[in-house]
């Protein structure tokens, strides 16, 4: 496994700045994790006040807004503790090239809600950050320097 570890840079080192973006976006998600985990996100109701703050101003749809309002915000505990650990998958699964596909498309729909759930000036990062992912999912950004590539050589799939 290590040996193919090592011989993906040599038939996929094309791709070796897309490793660079998919390596730093997976520390982003990954501290970010961490600094949900020993703040008081878990513990204090920060979902739902940012939820509450944001959401009459965004342009998130109205079945977001309504499904917001009657899910999220009264659950808002059960949301605090899958944001995090969704965020600790995508970091980790980034860090190390595993399964990065399926992890691209969660991580597009977590942009995607952190996109519905903020104001207007962060809302560039967001959709930037759903374009990275679209582009890291596409080109199979574990291929290169990853663990995908071992299991690839063995089994072509969409997985990997």
């Amino acid at each position: 496994m290590i040996f193919s570890f090592f011989e993906s840079f040599k038939y996929v080192g094309h791709l070796f700045p897309v490793v660079v973006l998919r390596m730093s976006l997976g520390g982003w998600f990954f501290t970010q994790a961490v600094t949900k985990y020993q703040g008081d996100f878990l513990l204090q109701p920060k979902l739902a006040a940012a939820l509450s703050e944001f959401l009459p101003s965004s342009m998130a749809p109205d079945w977001y807004r309504q499904m917001a309002d009657s899910l999220l915000i009264p659950h808002w505990q059960i949301f605090s503790y899958t944001l995090m650990y969704f965020e600790f998958l995508i970091g980790l699964s980034f860090i190390f090239g595993f399964l990065v596909r399926p992890f691209a498309v969660l991580g597009m729909v977590v942009a995607w809600c952190y996109l519905n759930m903020t104001s207007h000036e962060v809302s560039d990062f967001y959709q930037l950050q759903i374009v990275v992912f679209f582009v890291l999912g596409w080109l199979g950004a574990g291929r290169c320097l990853g663990i995908d590539y071992f299991f690839f050589k063995r089994q072509r799939g969409l997985l990997w």
